[in-house]
């Protein structure tokens, strides 16, 4: 789901639903940041990009697209009738990913009469994509490598796809190719990792929550998170690596620890399988052993620290 918020307002109107310190993005600067509820639960994960056009740019999840919608929509109603300036507008833009360092910034460069050199993570451009005007290029991608996603009207969208495919080093990659990745640099997958069970502390999030938020508590779910904090958490986010088991494809982790693995898979770059879970606090301390079961056969673990693998993010000079 992509929507275009605008409005003098615009930026309250975004933190009354996010953690993030929207107000301090650059132009052209975006961040990721947690939809909460009133119980701290998190209800999805957004990037929200300050435009150089006088709007907010929000991505959300797909799976999420509906109730993301209709909280969006209500929160805007509430804050019109009040007299506020905002409106939203969903696009109907289609999204390419375009991920994989050093060979993505060559590839698409050649397409592109903007520097890709000068655009950081986390940056964004309005620019034309081989031909094909009015796109929006966000050095992001949810993979831990140096990538780009590409906001692309709909209607030219397999036309760009082609053009990118047509270079020999663009491939094709399936959801389960962007999986491993995102589990190897230690990213929360919304419905596995994090959820509206789940809260920021919990997942190990804190780092979403800015600074000037923290002291404000404007947003929901604030004191409810903000008490786990000083409480310290009975369960933490644990990274698990197998130290005696070979790569039996897809296969999911299970912990005889009190706990939870909620993400797993073999992990192409180190060889072994790997996975993402909730542990007791005693358990989390990095080093520490563990019996999982893998196909109804047990089998040693270590807790490691995230991310598995370096990531790739690309920092302008």
């Amino acid at each position: 789901l992509q929507t275009l918020v605008y409005g003098r307002d615009r930026i309250r109107f975004m933190e009354s639903l996010v953690v993030g310190d929207i107000a301090e993005l650059k132009p052209g600067q975006g961040t990721l940041t947690l939809l909460t509820n009133e119980k701290g639960g998190i209800t999805d994960d957004l990037i929200v990009t300050n435009t150089s056009e006088d709007h907010l740019y929000v991505v959300s999840n797909a799976a999420c697209a509906d109730k993301d919608l209709a909280i969006l929509r209500d929160r805007a109603a509430q804050l019109q009738a009040k007299g506020s300036d905002v409106h939203l507008e969903v696009s109907d833009n289609a999204l390419l990913a375009l991920q994989g360092s050093p060979s993505m910034a060559r590839v698409l460069q050649a397409g592109l009469s903007d520097d890709l050199a000068k655009l950081s993570f986390m940056n964004s451009i309005s620019t034309t994509v081989f031909g094909v005007p009015g796109c929006r290029v966000t050095r992001c991608g949810y993979t831990g490598e140096d990538g780009v996603e590409i906001s692309v009207p709909a209607a030219r969208a397999v036309e760009l796809a082609e053009q990118l495919l047509g270079v020999p080093d663009v491939w094709l990659a399936g959801l389960a190719a962007r999986d491993s990745l995102r589990l190897e640099a230690g990213l929360c997958l919304y419905g596995n990792d994090i959820d509206e069970t789940v809260t920021p502390a919990e997942a190990g999030l804190m780092w979403t929550l800015g600074k000037r938020r923290r002291v404000a508590m404007d947003f929901p779910g604030a004191a409810v998170i903000m008490a786990q904090v000083k409480e310290k958490p009975r369960r933490r986010p644990g990274a698990m690596a197998l130290t005696g088991a070979g790569r039996a494809p897809f296969t999911s982790l299970y912990p005889h620890i009190p706990g939870t693995v909620t993400s797993g898979c073999p992990s192409p770059c180190l060889g072994k399988n790997i996975a993402m879970g909730y542990v007791e606090a005693a358990h989390s301390r990095a080093g520490t052993e563990l019996t999982v079961e893998v196909r109804k056969k047990q089998h040693p673990a270590v807790i490691t620290k995230m991310p598995f693998v370096p990531t790739q993010y690309y920092m302008a000079k």
